[in-house]
């Protein structure tokens, strides 16, 4: 199944379905079948963040180690220099997606942050960048220490809900009880064959933890496009989106596709391209069974 919308000048122009939620079964995909965004995700957990520092509830320059001990890296003096900030542009040092395995294979995320006291450092924080899941996640804490609310509540209270992103939300037993999800399948010679939803990605929420359909989706790029600022005021997302650091991988990967950009840097939660020689803001990511993608020209107010 499948499920497109594009945005022009905080309007949606299209919606369509296609396919059906489950292979072999006859239900089609509507506008708010409800999938999962994966690392879609991180731009709802950063966007918060930085809504939230906007109000003095938090600050993204304070020291992680301040409120997640367990955080190690294996040159201690780098471990108490991490800030949120670099968490959120994934500028912590640690190897692209450090220990993805121990969490895929059931560890808890907890065990994991001291797990990297081990692992050799690709750079000292806040000089290279290196896209991270279960440091990513750190964030939930700053957020919850800050407003006494978990972290699906707050995000349910100051974006999902305002948004009116009705059938969004945030972990596994909302994804099941809903009564329109799209299951995750895996090709198999020339089909599909449906399987079982994991939930190593929904153990670090911020990361990659958030559910939504199409509808949502809009709603959310036409929020980050600028036109709700009465949910996500203009200097929230001027911040979100402000260029942090450079990532070569990226632009390697998209020589590699033969695409026509130029140039790629992170923000908070988000991607930025120089693509055809527009500035793009964009994010994918991607569960077993399941992918998704997002991005806006702000230029053509297109999305």
């Amino acid at each position: 199944g499948l499920a497109v919308a594009v945005v022009k000048q905080g309007k949606i122009v299209l919606m369509r379905t296609y396919g059906v939620r489950e292979a072999g079964r006859n239900e089609k995909v509507t506008p708010d079948t409800v999938f999962r965004i994966a690392s879609l995700s991180k731009g709802f957990a950063s966007t918060l963040a930085v809504l939230e520092q906007s109000e003095g509830k938090l600050n993204l320059q304070t020291r992680v180690t301040t409120l997640v001990p367990e955080f190690k890296l294996k040159r201690p003096a780098d471990a108490a220099r991490v800030t949120f900030e670099d968490v959120l542009s994934h500028r912590t040092g640690l190897p692209p997606y450090a220990y993805d395995n121990l969490l895929e294979s059931g560890t808890p995320p907890t065990q994991i942050l001291t797990a990297y006291g081990r692992v050799k450092q690709t750079c000292s924080p806040g000089e290279c960048f290196t896209y991270q899941n279960v440091a990513f996640n750190m964030i939930t804490t700053l957020i919850e220490k800050a407003t006494g609310n978990s972290y699906p509540t707050e995000l349910r209270e100051r974006i999902l809900g305002p948004l009116d992103m009705r059938t969004a939300s945030v972990g596994q037993n909302d994804l099941l009880a809903s009564s329109n999800w799209a299951r995750p399948h895996k090709r198999v010679g020339e089909g599909w064959v449906p399987v079982p939803v994991t939930d190593y990605y929904y153990k670090v929420p911020a990361a990659g933890g958030v559910n939504a359909s199409i509808t949502d989706l809009s709603k959310w790029l036409i929020a980050q496009m600028g036109y709700r600022p009465d949910v996500l005021p203009k200097a929230v997302l001027d911040e979100a989106h402000r260029k942090r650091i450079s990532t070569p991988p990226e632009t390697a990967r998209q020589r590699s596709l033969k695409t026509p950009v130029t140039e790629t840097a992170y923000g908070l939660g988000w991607r930025m391209y120089k693509y055809a020689s527009n500035t793009l803001f964009t994010h994918s990511g991607s569960v077993e069974g399941y992918i998704a993608q997002i991005a806006w020209l702000p230029d053509q107010d297109a999305g």
